[in-house]
């Protein structure tokens, strides 16, 4: 018996129908998955098929039941199969799924997203926040003409070739450095530089000189787990790329409505180049999004000399349950944001609590909505000090918490989320969850 049947073998929880499906995808798909941190492999248990959503908790093939601080990696902030954008999306369908051609609610988004981000005069919807990233630096080159590029280890931009140098997520999850597959030509271009340091960055662009195109940054870290910029190093980064003439690329696949209606920017006070936006744009569905000031965006085709394009970018469904989402957040952000942060708080503090009381080492990092349990000491403020987290500890939490019903990240490098539809039922179920797993 290997450590994830040990791992899953004490459990109580009914997984023969997850474990039949689970034998069947690994004969369709690598790993059975179709994203690696599915698989489970860092937590070292059986993972539960999810079948149906609704608020804040979801059930898997089995039946079980679970609270939900996923929330599909952050973007379903109004819980699983909210009401309003069920409606939207069934009102959208019976029209058709896709057309390939404008439709009017393109731009009803599009209004929406200008509207909460000062610094977006034009955006260009895609499919995913890979697609974002992407075709953000694309632009970012196109406008400077240079060809180097800034990103920060343990930021995790997608899996486009080069933002996959020193990238989180995953690929810290897997304890992979990068990818095979990426040439060391196209990697060569990124300058990886650790997160929070001034000096390093003032080293690049000094080693550097008018030869860095862009910035790109997550302003709150979300793919190393939770670890937010200092408002003094975001502001130190604006003052540098702007005397430098390079772009400041703000990726706010994650943050751009979770930790307020206008994102990390609106949080610090900080107004970047170029924005990147992913899955909360479409209440969940596949979706991204990218955007500048008008100048900016112009140079994308047609009318500009950057291309890019994609048959699903602007889909129907997707932009119908965007509006609807993001119309439910204006309407009710004074109430919404307050309230998310007062029980995010509530529970990260009583978990802590019990982690003390249990003599466990743990650190924890929020902002609003997202936060991290670190198992070490801390403070964690960049990868390097993530990374010495206890990530056996972190899965003998996540096994004894799942058991119990509550369902986190299955990984120590990843956030972990709360929504509207959580009540404090919810966190007290899940602080009497990890006072026992504690202890386990």
């Amino acid at each position: 018996m290997n450590a994830r049947q040990a791992a899953g073998a004490g459990t109580s929880r009914k997984l023969k129908e997850s474990r039949r499906l689970q034998k069947r995808a690994e004969q369709l798909m690598p790993g059975g998955v179709n994203s690696p941190v599915r698989a489970f492999k860092a937590v070292e248990c059986d993972a539960p098929f999810i079948v149906r959503g609704q608020g804040a908790h979801i059930w898997d093939a089995d039946g079980n039941e679970y609270i939900d601080y996923l929330g599909s990696w952050g973007p379903l902030i109004l819980g699983h199969a909210e009401p309003t954008v069920v409606e939207a999306i069934l009102s959208a369908v019976v029209n058709g799924t896709s057309f390939g051609a404008s439709t009017p609610v393109e731009a009803d988004l599009a209004a929406l997203v200008i509207e909460a981000f000062p610094s977006v005069e034009r955006v260009r919807f895609v499919s995913s926040g890979t697609e974002a990233t992407m075709s953000a630096i694309r632009l970012a080159r196109a406008l400077t003409k240079r060809k180097y590029i800034v990103k920060f280890d343990g930021c995790y931009h997608g899996h486009a070739d080069s933002l996959l140098v020193k990238a989180g997520s995953g690929v810290a999850t897997l304890g992979i450095p990068g990818s095979a597959g990426v040439l060391e030509e196209v990697s060569q271009f990124t300058i990886a530089l650790p997160f929070n340091d001034p000096t390093a960055l003032e080293q690049a662009f000094s080693k550097y000189r008018h030869q860095i195109a862009c910035v790109i940054i997550e302003p709150i870290a979300g793919n190393m787990g939770c670890v937010p910029a200092s408002g003094g190093y975001l502001a130190n980064l604006r003052t540098i790329t702007q005397r430098e003439n390079a772009l400041l690329i703000f990726d706010e696949v994650i943050t751009g409505f979770r930790v307020g209606y206008g994102g990390a920017q609106e949080h610090y006070g900080i107004k970047p180049d170029l924005t990147t936006f992913g899955k909360i744009l479409g209440g969940g569905l596949p979706v991204g999004a990218f955007g500048g000031s008008a100048e900016l965006m112009n140079l994308v085709a047609p009318l500009g000399p950057m291309y890019q394009a994609g048959t699903l970018s602007g889909n129907p469904l997707a932009m119908s349950a965007g509006v609807a989402t993001l119309q439910y957040l204006r309407e009710r952000k004074a109430d919404i944001y307050p309230k998310l942060d007062s029980l995010s708080a509530k529970l990260v503090e009583e978990v802590s609590a019990c982690a003390k009381q249990a003599g466990v080492p743990l650190c924890v990092n929020r902002v609003g909505s997202m936060f991290t349990w670190f198992f070490t000491e801390g403070p964690v403020t960049d990868w390097n000090s993530a990374s010495k987290s206890d990530t056996q500890a972190f899965a003998r939490f996540f096994r004894g918490m799942l058991e119990a019903g509550v369902y986190l990240p299955p990984s120590q490098f990843e956030t972990a989320f709360l929504t509207t539809t959580h009540t404090d039922k919810d966190v007290e179920a899940t602080v009497a969850a990890a006072r026992k797993a504690f202890v386990s």
